[in-house]
């Protein structure tokens, strides 16, 4: 039985035993890789940055004066929100799509920020990937 690859049972062994989540974050930190964006968890606050990842909650924030968008992303390193001022939806975003955006990173209350990104949505739950 020795004909394989040492090592190679024991990464098949690690891989199907590994959560979805964990296959989800290396394909997701894979993606950034090959975009050639910043993860979000080596974000420096007060730069310019572009990141990319799947968004994992919206919520409205309802104000007084100004509602605010609020859409978690997650690349599988970290999380950070980017919030769009004066927004209550935003066609096409919602859980489990994949966004790129690119703005001022912040930190609010101890959450990493970017507020109104420039955005484009990268994949759709489902879709494959060239």
């Amino acid at each position: 039985m020795g004909s394989g690859r040492p090592g190679g049972l024991r990464r098949l062994t690690e891989r199907l035993t590994r959560s979805s989540d964990e296959l989800n974050s290396d394909a997701l930190k894979q993606e950034s890789n090959d975009l050639g964006v910043v993860h979000i968890g080596d974000v420096e606050p007060r730069t310019l940055a572009t990141v990319c990842g799947e968004v994992r909650s919206v919520t409205l924030r309802p104000r007084d004066d100004v509602p605010a968008l609020d859409v978690e992303l997650w690349d599988g390193t970290d999380s950070l929100h980017l919030i769009w001022l004066g927004r209550r939806r935003i066609a096409g975003i919602a859980p489990g799509i994949k966004v790129q955006a690119t703005g001022r990173i912040t930190r609010q209350r101890e959450v990493t920020t970017i507020f109104n990104p420039a955005y484009e949505i990268i994949g759709r739950p489902g879709a494959g990937h060239d």
